[in-house]
């Protein structure tokens, strides 16, 4: 994935709903940690960011409960990287 956008951009990754943000140029990829088997992806964006699924062989019964989230160098990437801090006072949830 890429932020093809001029602010940073959400991803979540399910089913443990983890987040990465990305900042507008960056790249990420999602991989399952067996490369082994054949994975579909289930794809939902929306204005603010882009939730992924990972389901194997296209079951949706069969969800990727093992993944990796890469940064275009190959670094893996940890939950809540890059993770806007929680504004002072505002009361605001942060995600994942």
């Amino acid at each position: 994935m890429e932020n093809a956008g001029a602010s940073d951009l959400w991803l979540f990754v399910e089913p443990y709903g983890e987040d990465y943000w990305l900042k507008p140029g960056e790249v990420f990829a999602v991989a399952p940690e067996d490369a082994g088997i054949d994975v579909c992806f289930s794809i939902a964006v929306c204005q603010e960011g882009i939730t992924v699924w990972l389901y194997e062989d296209g079951d949706p019964t069969k969800v990727v409960l093992e993944y990796t989230v890469t940064d275009a160098d190959g670094k893996r990437l940890d939950c809540g990287h890059q993770r806007p801090p929680k504004p002072a006072g505002s009361g605001a949830t942060e995600p994942g």
